[in-house]
């Protein structure tokens, strides 16, 4: 079920994941050629402030994403279309009325990605591969501490799903 014009951004999370969890390097080679192949092929992308979250761990992970520079397409936050998009996401984030203080604080933070990868996302028409999971029914009468990637993106129409679907999308096979 290869679909041909889906483009998937990545969040640090699910490289993190997979790397440290399911596909150990040496245990699932496979894995890590089959990702290195669509990378080549364009359809997956790192915003930079991603990469640069990956780049402050010292493990494979890191090296193993340095050495594909020249095959990965890397999407620079700091874009026109993306910084307006930005704006967008962090006004419904402080306006929605769904979060308190502290999950307002948490994506207000310079180096935190998430608010700029769902901004990307949805200039570019990417959509977003994470683990994160949605925090479920969100009301203004008990504000969350956490706001988290699924529930901001729905409002900008951003598609979010897990590693597994993005496999299953490009036909990677282990």
């Amino acid at each position: 079920m290869v679909k041909p014009k889906e483009k998937y951004m990545l969040d640090a999370n699910t490289l993190m994941t997979a790397a440290r969890l399911f596909y150990a390097y040496d245990i699932i080679p496979l894995f890590w050629k089959n990702l290195d192949e669509k990378m080549k092929e364009g359809r997956i992308i790192l915003l930079d402030m991603v990469k640069n979250e990956i780049d402050r761990g010292q493990d494979e992970l890191k090296e193993w994403i340095n050495n594909r520079k020249d095959k990965l397409q890397i999407c620079n936050h700091i874009a026109p279309e993306i910084i307006d998009k930005y704006a967008e996401v962090m006004q419904y984030v402080q306006e929605c009325g769904f979060y308190n203080e502290k999950g307002l604080a948490g994506w207000a933070q310079k180096d935190t990605a998430d608010a700029w990868l769902v901004a990307a996302a949805a200039a570019k028409g990417y959509q977003i591969i994470t683990f994160e999971q949605s925090a479920g029914s969100l009301h203004i009468k008990n504000k969350s501490g956490k706001v988290k990637i699924p529930d901001v993106a729905v409002h900008f129409n951003v598609k979010v799903y897990n590693l597994y679907y993005m496999m299953r999308s490009l036909g990677i096979r282990i």
